[in-house]
């Protein structure tokens, strides 16, 4: 019984000393990462971490709300399949799949061009990608 205790213990003692560890390791998000200007509607949108036409803003020819709603969807779907480590793949996204609103074509042509543009971002080191 004092051994199960004892290694109780010690196992214990480790995490408390592992958990920030590996919290530090990680660190914070660069600046601008995933909130602020350009991540939704309103002032601003369309400028993001990059300032106004950064690489997350839409291309100028995506003039209708809803291309620009669906290339921003598109950046935030690729986001989440980089952080649950799957595959990059535009027909995984249930948002893509399943869209049933007005203008499907254009929405979903948006969509991949937004999860387009993260991947190739994030392949070369930017914001919300592997270094």
């Amino acid at each position: 019984m004092k051994i199960t205790a004892r290694f109780a213990t010690v196992v214990l003692s480790a995490g408390l000393f592992v958990l920030p560890a590996v919290t530090l390791a990680q660190g914070p998000p660069p600046p601008g990462y995933g909130q602020g200007p350009g991540y939704g509607q309103g002032p601003g949108y369309g400028r993001g971490p990059g300032g106004p036409g950064g690489w997350d803003a839409p291309p100028s020819e995506f003039t209708r709300d809803l291309q620009r709603n669906a290339f921003h969807d598109g950046l935030e779907g690729a986001r989440r399949d980089l952080e649950n480590r799957r595959r990059p793949n535009v027909n995984n996204r249930d948002e893509y799949r399943n869209y049933r609103g007005p203008e499907r074509r254009a929405y979903r042509m948006a969509f991949e061009r937004g999860y387009r543009a993260f991947w190739d971002h994030s392949r070369m080191g930017g914001p919300g990608g592997p270094r």
